[in-house]
């Protein structure tokens, strides 16, 4: 009997490697030289010091030398990427792993309730709606439909208070610019005419007269998409008038702003306006719509700190505020006499970052812990009701509602918690599943857990680390190491469809918490912009060094990833460690410090970085790391694959077209220095999902090329 069952063992583990076929990498690819990029004169003098910019002239994304450099780089990288083994079986996989069903949470207006719905493989999600829980099912605006290779998406949605007007926004090719089509609700008949040239915008209706957006004047012809974007406005739109009869109702040069927003509180009697110079922090206006011919009053006019009101009680307003509160909290204050001196703390501030929420009259304090969520339910009087139960330790969102409603949906993930939507009644604080992931992938193979690492000067920075159960710690797992740190913005855990492939294969994910970054308030912030920008990098550095000292990987499985502020990170610590990873993939990165700031709303990223014209001590600091500047001749950099998009308007393409043009002159060694230039796509929003998956089976392929790591399929 013993000998029989090792028989049936022996070729059931044959029959197992039988059905899995081990690729290895290619042992050499051959690489097509690379385009001989032209070399101009240009040269700038910044305080004395005269910086070469040989590659000015990439900057014109419109000329023809410059279209016919993209498709000579595009050549030499598919090339490269074809000669991959197992690239094919990775795009086949990523197909599988994406085609199943995706939904939303769902959101009612008027009579109906809305829901975003991809059967798959669709390149943009569908909005569905339904009358009640049980009415019929109908198609109200299919995105697929708006351009025939997917590439123009519905970039925002508003609906008027009684839910019988509609005005949605349209991104072509993945640009910033967006069209404004208004419908009605019950029969989709178009109202007026297509507004055009809106940015950064969102869409606020008044009644059913109109709305509020916000725009800029649209740069000279042929430089939409790198021409600078200084002075915003808000106009208010009147249903069956022309755009150019729009009032102007804030901003523009009698009270320039970078950026300005506008929207209503849910009663519709104070309209919002927000104005700010830079990303982070901003003054704060109201104006009573309630009084015609009413003022609009300043509440806050301090443009470090961030505010917004997020609710009110006929003249009771609601603000949040992390005004000498750096981890945000809440206020009350009377709408008559608004200015800060006279707000009562609400929700005081605690150790953790608020951000909050309002729904079914009731306060709902979401708070980051250590980069995963805790949320606190208080009343309107400031009471705690409860700490709503989460299903584990991840990231939720969706927290608010309209006033009346009784129940509201969120959403929970983790790394290895699909997104997962979940019902909640607000009387009871009960939760209850409403729609659970079918993404191909079960959590139970695999292990997500937070570790503490310390900086170069000694700081603790969190990390999350995600691999398969039982990983053995000797080195050898091929690993992605991703990080933003910048801006304020707080990476949390989040599920990846395409992160699956690195996990079955047995590597490593880790994602760092660095400094720049709002996990921890503004401090934290702080302690990543300008002058102590380095404290990212140094972040960044230490979370490899972290992964190798503690077996997870070596220097020789390692790559590193990041995008937009991301992309600059992965630019500067691969030109001040190369040697520490295998793999660089910066994507839509800003590469260039010194001149970030002269192209579309760049400027408006001075908070974080500083800018070279500042004054001599903020040059020197931005050309020691800006990563174009900062390559050096005859290196040897890691296997780099730079990605960006030729309708990038947020990030310029010319900061990665600068940038692999230098590295490709300056690298020394074997390792491919490739650029991948996506057309009609932009910054990343609205890309449809072919182009997604492309993209990824490519990082992917390339990553475990140049980690010389197998790919079972």
């Amino acid at each position: 009997m013993t000998k029989n069952l090792g028989i049936i063992v022996l070729a059931t583990i044959v029959t197992a490697c039988q059905n899995q076929r081990i690729v290895q990498p290619a042992e050499e690819i051959t690489l097509v030289p690379y385009p001989a990029t032209e070399k101009g004169s240009v040269t700038e003098n910044y305080f004395g010091t005269e910086v070469p910019d040989p590659y000015r002239w990439l900057e014109n994304d419109t000329a023809n030398e410059t279209k016919a450099w993209v498709a000579a780089q595009n050549e030499v990288t598919n090339a490269y990427l074809e000669q991959i083994p197992f690239r094919d079986a990775i795009y086949k996989r990523l197909e599988k792993l994406w085609d199943y069903e995706k939904f939303s949470a769902p959101f009612k207006e008027g009579e109906y309730t809305y829901f975003y719905k991809n059967d798959g493989l669709q390149n943009q999600s569908v909005l569905y709606r339904q009358k009640g829980e049980d009415g019929n099912v109908e198609v109200f605006l299919d995105p697929n439909k708006f351009s025939e290779d997917g590439t123009t998406s519905l970039a925002g949605i508003a609906f008027s208070r009684d839910g019988s007007l509609v005005a949605y926004q349209l991104s072509e090719g993945g640009s910033d610019w967006r069209k404004v089509i208004v419908i009605r609700a019950e029969d989709k008949s178009i109202v007026g005419d297509t507004l055009v040239d809106i940015k950064f915008s969102g869409l606020a209706w008044r009644g059913n007269e109109g709305f509020y957006y916000s725009s800029y004047d649209k740069p000279e012809e042929g430089s939409a998409l790198s021409g600078m974007t200084d002075q915003h406005k808000l106009f208010f739109h009147k249903l069956n008038t022309s755009q150019h009869e729009d009032e102007l109702i804030f901003g523009g040069s009698s009270i320039p702003r970078r950026y300005i927003g506008g929207y209503l509180t849910e009663d519709e009697r104070f309209l919002v306006i927000s104005a700010a110079n830079t990303t982070s922090g901003g003054e704060l206006y109201i104006q009573d719509l309630s009084k015609p011919g009413s003022a609009i009053i300043n509440v806050v006019d301090n443009f470090e700190r961030n505010h917004s009101v997020i609710d009110n009680d006929g003249d009771k307003l609601f603000i949040y505020t992390n005004l000498d509160a750096p981890n945000g909290k809440v206020v009350t204050v009377d709408a008559g006499n608004p200015k800060p001196e006279n707000w009562i703390d609400l929700i005081p501030e605690t150790e953790n970052v608020l951000n909050p929420g309002t729904g079914g009259g009731k306060i709902f304090a979401n708070y980051l812990k250590d980069a995963t969520s805790m949320v606190q339910q208080y009343d309107r009087d400031g009471t705690l009701e409860r700490t709503i139960d989460l299903p584990g330790v991840g990231s939720a969102g969706g927290f608010s509602a309209k006033e009346d409603e009784k129940e509201l949906y969120y959403s929970f993930t983790s790394y290895i918690y699909p997104p997962t939507i979940f019902k909640y009644d607000i009387a009871s604080g009960k939760s209850v599943l409403y729609k659970a992931s079918e993404v191909d992938f079960d959590p139970t193979k695999y292990e997500s857990k937070q570790v503490f690492y310390t900086s170069k000067d000694g700081t603790e920075v969190p990390m999350i680390i995600t691999h398969k159960k039982g990983v053995v710690l000797d080195g050898t797992n091929p690993t992605l190491l991703y990080g933003y740190g910048g801006f304020n913005i707080s990476l949390t855990p989040s599920f990846s469809t395409s992160n699956i492939i690195l996990l079955e294969q047995g590597g490593v994910y880790a994602v760092a918490n660095l400094r720049g970054g709002g996990e921890y308030g503004q401090k934290w912030h702080d302690a990543g912009t300008k002058l102590q920008k380095q404290n990212v990098f140094d972040d960044f550095i230490a979370a490899a060094e972290y992964l190798i000292d503690e077996g997870y990987t070596s220097s020789d499985k390692l790559g590193i990833a990041g995008g937009s502020n991301g992309g600059l990170l992965v630019g500067a610590v691969m030109t001040q460690r190369p040697e520490l990873f295998s793999v660089a993939l910066p994507a839509v990165g800003v590469l260039d410090m010194l001149r970030y700031h002269k192209f579309t709303a760049g400027a408006g990223w001075a908070y974080d970085y500083g800018t070279a014209d500042d004054d001599a001590e903020m040059f020197n600091y931005l050309y020691t790391y800006s990563p174009y500047h900062a390559l050096k001749a005859g290196t040897a950099y890691p296997a780099t694959m730079v990605t960006t998009a030729d309708h990038d308007d947020r990030v310029v393409p010319a900061h990665s077209f600068k940038f692999a043009a230098r590295l490709q002159e300056y690298h020394v060694g074997a390792n491919p220095v490739l650029i991948r230039i996506e057309t009609k796509a932009g910054h990343g929003a609205g890309k449809p999902t072919a182009m997604i998956i492309a993209e990824q089976a490519d990082k992917w392929a390339f990553l475990f090329q140049n980690t010389h790591t197998p790919y079972t399929e």
